[in-house]
């Protein structure tokens, strides 16, 4: 059994979004943020694949649900530590250069492992435990706690460390000579000295003392005390030269794969910590394979952690489709909220995706098989292409590779042309869009597009009431009618209703 069969059993993952569509979404810098100061555990590839599966969506979520609430979080923080620590070792073993050194750095690491299993395998048998995940991995961590091979290496660790430390010596140095021998228990007369010259202290002195910096390497004479010392003590020093030809790879595959994996379920719920802390909600998703779907409450979650953590408040939304809806068509003024309202939408499906809990109070997602996404790029001076044409080449190829269990995001597209080519070109994708039943985002400043079909909705970002060209961020479900867009406008140059009114009547 290994550990992946445990917590991530990945044989009905997804596929991989682009590259180009997860910085669409932000959620590489989800990623970064989430994973910052766990490089070791290369945690990276687990935020790219989605599952395909609802049943190992929801088993993730009841591991979730556990670390949040289980007592036993702890214990499994203090194991990775102790695991840390064991790997700390290992690699200070492989990095030293006396053989001496490097086999106590191996039985140093062997016992921070040691402990590790002993003491999360206690927590985890002493536990109510409800996830599957976890009670399996308590099962397994059991087993392989009370087997011969855990108990020998356990054993002699224990036996070795303890020998060790019963190893005692002498140095007398004479001139450049040092000689090394047995400690036989001879009387220690720095207390006395100490205590006969305390009479003769007056005061604070001098500290005359030369600081000493510490490595963990050797330099040619402590490399030389240690192998007389190992000459005074051949027993103890060849069980441990031993020890390290015959426990080497100690580590479980398991153990260790669980240390690793079990970081994507404690790196997320502490980067989700603050924001919970501030007041925004997270849920734990229904997905399915309906495309009746909605969110309550929900939000950018790269977004919210930048608002956070600058003390500002984080706006949230809500959508719903039913059938035969499947596709939302956002209009409304520019820097409204349009843009962040379809990366939420996209962010919230690849989340929920991978069993994570999500930005809403509540959530009923679709089970997609890919996210496309069109958002607008910086025009290159190697691309010989036009925009208009760059638009419709990456259109085309989204739409060629889409399947009817595809999510499309589209921001602004055809931007660059008139509104009649704009409108035009636009009917003739999300015709195919509609065709092919995909469920779709599509922000665009060309209002009709918002009413070309029955699966079509209309949701609009706002503006303040009056003349006031504030946004609001807050999209609502309404027809498409450029309203708030004119009359922000129209605020902006002074030329509003009331503004005019009142520069008349003066």
């Amino acid at each position: 059994m290994t550990a992946r069969s445990i917590l991530f059993d990945s044989a009905e993952a997804g596929i991989a979004p682009e590259p180009a569509a997860f910085r669409d979404l932000n959620l590489d810098q989800i990623v970064a943020a989430v994973t910052l100061g766990r490089a070791e555990y290369d945690l990276a590839p687990f935020f790219h694949a989605p599952l395909r599966s609802t049943d190992l969506i929801a088993y993730r979520q009841d591991i979730f649900r556990e670390l949040q609430r289980n007592p036993v979080t702890d214990d499994i923080k203090a194991f990775s530590r102790r695991m840390v620590s064991a790997r700390v070792h290992l690699d200070q073993a492989d990095k030293r250069h006396y053989p001496l050194q490097q086999e106590r750095w191996f039985l140093s690491a062997a016992e921070h492992y040691c402990t590790a299993v002993n003491e999360l395998a206690a927590a985890l048998s002493a536990t109510e435990l409800k996830s599957r995940g976890l009670i399996a991995f308590r099962d397994y961590l059991t087993g392989y706690a009370g087997s011969p091979s855990f108990q020998t290496l356990m054993a002699e660790t224990t036996r070795l460390t303890a020998d060790l430390a019963g190893v005692h010596y002498r140095l007398h140095l004479k001139g450049n000579r040092i000689t090394v021998s047995r400690y036989d228990a001879e009387p220690d007369y720095s207390a006395e000295i100490e205590h006969i010259f305390a009479r003769f202290k007056q005061g604070a002195a001098k500290d005359y003392r030369i600081p000493v910096t510490s490595s963990p390497d050797l330099n040619h004479v402590e490399a030389g005390i240690l192998d007389r010392v190992a000459m005074l003590y051949p027993d103890s020093f060849a069980a441990l030269a031993d020890f390290r030809t015959r426990h080497t790879g100690f580590v479980d595959p398991a153990v260790a794969g669980f240390d690793r994996e079990v970081q994507f379920y404690l790196a997320y719920l502490e980067y989700l910590a603050p924001l919970e802390a501030a007041g925004l909600p997270f849920c734990y998703p229904e997905v399915s394979e309906s495309k009746t779907i909605q969110a309550t409450s929900t939000f950018d979650l790269a977004l919210a952690d930048k608002l956070v953590r600058d003390g500002v408040q984080v706006v949230r939304n809500d959508f719903a489709l039913t059938d035969p809806e499947r596709i939302i068509v956002v209009t409304g003024p520019n820097q409204g909220g349009k843009t962040t309202f379809a990366r939420t939408f996209g962010q919230l499906h690849h989340l929920a995706a991978l069993g994570l809990p999500v930005p809403g109070t509540a959530a009923r997602l679709y089970l997609f098989d890919q996210v496309f996404t069109h958002f607008e790029k910086e025009e290159s001076p190697q691309d010989l292409r036009g925009k208009l044409q760059d638009d419709l080449v990456r259109i085309h190829d989204v739409l060629r590779q889409a399947t009817g269990q595809s999510i499309v995001i589209m921001n602004e597209i055809f931007a660059s042309t008139t509104l009649h080519d704009a409108l035009r070109l636009g009917r003739r994708v999300l015709a195919e869009i509609v065709e092919r039943d995909l469920l779709c985002v599509c922000v665009t400043f060309v209002d009709e597009l918002a009413s070309v079909s029955r699966t079509t909705v209309s949701m609009v970002s706002t503006v303040d009431p009056g003349d006031s060209p504030n946004r609001t961020y807050v999209l609502v479900r309404r027809p498409a009618d450029g309203l708030a867009y004119a009359a922000t406008i129209a605020s902006k140059h002074r030329l509003g209703y009331e503004q005019l009114k009142g520069r008349l009547s003066r």
